[in-house]
């Protein structure tokens, strides 16, 4: 007898992505791989399609009578085309604050892959050395500074200061808005922004202020005055205040937020920035 064999075809079943790196966090049909240090994000069996947020470190405030460090560059990247290999994740560290009577240090840069490098925030001027640097955001002056500028599509220019009667630091910038001047009042740091992709209820970055996450905050500019002022939404650190008593410190920008650091009031020292973070969205 003859035998008849009919091959049957199995469906094609594609390849599934295996992605690795990071912290991992699941909600509201999407992974997030949140890099708040340097690392690797790993993709074999298929690629993704991701949305990617970068954010690089924020600069520290100056130094006596200093101005705000300016917040870390801010950026998005949407719908990604990620191929199976390796992408290095670079997250800036913080620029030191200002010795007294030295300004701030540039926070350092971030970058995921070859995407567009993200540049670190700018130092805040002081005293001494009155100009903030430029940045991601612009430091804010020290003392009768101008402010630094900022990187194109990165975020904002820092705030000049003020030097006489009391002296006010200027603020640093903001991924949103720019640092204000030291007039009559010490300058503030720039508001920072927020974006579905940090994943913020489920991964719980950035700072929490009414139902959103921000980063990159601006540093406010210390002043001679007594009274503190909060540092720009998005990690900001506040500045410090009280000259020649009831000083208050200057506070450094949150880590991982890209918040510049405080400003310092005469003779004090200036606040760290923020560190920065890398946050890469794909769907479960």
């Amino acid at each position: 007898m003859l035998n008849i064999i009919t091959a049957i075809n199995s469906p094609y079943v594609p390849p599934t992505p295996v992605v690795t790196g990071g912290t991992l966090y699941t909600g509201g049909g999407y992974n997030y791989r949140v890099f708040t240090s340097n690392g690797t994000l790993g993709i074999t069996g298929a690629g993704i399609t991701a949305d990617i947020l970068v954010v690089a470190a924020g600069g520290g405030g100056g130094a006596f009578n200093g101005g705000g460090g300016g917040a870390g560059g801010y950026l998005t990247f949407t719908s990604q085309s990620l191929s199976t290999t390796n992408y290095t994740c670079t997250v800036g560290s913080g620029g030191a604050g200002g010795v007294s009577p030295g300004k701030g240090s540039n926070g350092n840069d971030s970058q995921f892959g070859s995407l567009t490098l993200v540049k670190g925030g700018g130092a805040g001027g002081s005293d001494a050395i009155t100009a903030g640097s430029n940045g991601g955001s612009g430091g804010g002056g020290g003392f009768a500074g101008a402010g630094g500028s900022a990187t194109s599509g990165q975020g904002n220019a820092g705030g000049t200061g003020k030097n006489s009667g009391p002296v006010y630091g200027g603020g640093g910038g903001g991924a949103t808005a720019a640092g204000t001047n030291g007039s009559s009042n010490t300058g503030y740091g720039g508001t920072g922004d927020f974006t579905a992709i940090s994943g913020g209820s489920t991964t719980g970055y950035g700072q929490l202020v009414g139902a959103n996450y921000y980063f990159a905050g601006g540093g406010t500019g210390g002043n001679q005055a007594t009274t503190s002022y909060a540092g720009g939404t998005g990690g900001g650190g506040a500045g410090g205040t009280g000259y020649p008593s009831s000083v208050i410190a200057a506070v450094a920008g949150t880590v991982n937020t890209g918040g510049g650091g405080g400003g310092a009031t005469a003779l004090n020292d200036g606040a760290a920035g923020g560190s920065g973070i890398i946050i890469v969205r794909y769907a479960v």
